[in-house]
């Protein structure tokens, strides 16, 4: 394996986030704040308990799965469509790198970025409500493999992206509108018949729960059905990726 190629593609991609602090960290944790401030502080402070939560500590995990998926799509993609549109992508593609290395490269760089997002969110958000981590490995377990999954989503994003604008088409036209309704602000109990059951073909509400039951021990949906529902998606991801580069789909023309 050409390590040497990793590095260099992780340090170049990490760099960049650097020298766009602003845009990569500060304003999605910015963005967090507000939503604990109106729905933590001002609106929370007026509902009671759910399963025994606050309801401002029940929003934290949908908060940070609502950020760490828009973002670990956003890094990937660009990172990957940047070299498509600037045209030194044939550059990689004829130096002595291979495709699974070149992944690890990117994709490491933004499930990075993403994770250092969410770990930022968490200390966020212990500025507005107090809150407990019941199952601290099962959560950065779920950090991990949402980040790494969707990382390797937004990869695939860029290489069909063909413009800037098709870049944030599925994050704001499908992902954004399924978190939302995914349970990251209420739970899915709340929900009347047939709404809730059809809520549970929203994948989103799995990686909700999932999430939620790290924090507190409560979830809509079995654990393990969250985990399941997250490696699968990461294995078709990962055939996705695999597909691309064996028939060279938007890469080699």
């Amino acid at each position: 394996m050409n390590t040497h190629a990793i590095k260099a593609i992780y340090r170049f991609e990490m760099a960049r986030t650097f020298r766009t602090m602003l845009e990569s960290i500060l304003s999605p944790v910015l963005s967090t704040s507000l939503y604990f401030i109106v729905f933590g502080a001002a609106i929370g402070s007026r509902m009671g308990d759910l399963g025994g939560v606050s309801y401002g500590a029940f929003i934290i995990p949908g908060l940070i799965m609502l950020s760490l998926l828009n973002e670990s799509i956003s890094n990937a993609s660009f990172g990957i469509y940047l070299p498509k549109w600037s045209g030194t992508i044939f550059e990689l593609l004829s130096a002595p790198v291979s495709y699974f290395e070149a992944v690890v490269g990117y994709v490491g760089a933004a499930a990075t970025k993403s994770l250092m997002l969410g770990l930022l969110i968490l200390v966020t958000a212990r500025a507005f409500v107090p809150y407990e981590i019941a199952h601290p490995f099962w959560m950065l377990c779920f950090l991990l493999l949402t980040a790494v999954t969707f990382s390797l989503f937004g990869f695939i994003i860029g290489i069909w992206a063909d413009s800037f604008q098709r870049l944030q088409v599925i994050p704001l036209l499908i992902v954004t509108p399924l978190t939302f309704l995914g349970g990251a602000f209420y739970s899915i109990d709340m929900l009347p018949e047939p709404w809730r059951t059809l809520t549970l073909f929203n994948p989103v509400v799995y990686l909700v729960s999932g999430m939620r039951w790290s924090f507190y021990g409560i979830a809509d949906v079995n654990v393990w059905l969250s985990a399941g529902a997250i490696v699968g998606f990461l294995v078709a991801c990962l055939v996705g990726v695999w597909w691309i580069f064996k028939t060279g789909y938007k890469i080699k023309a």
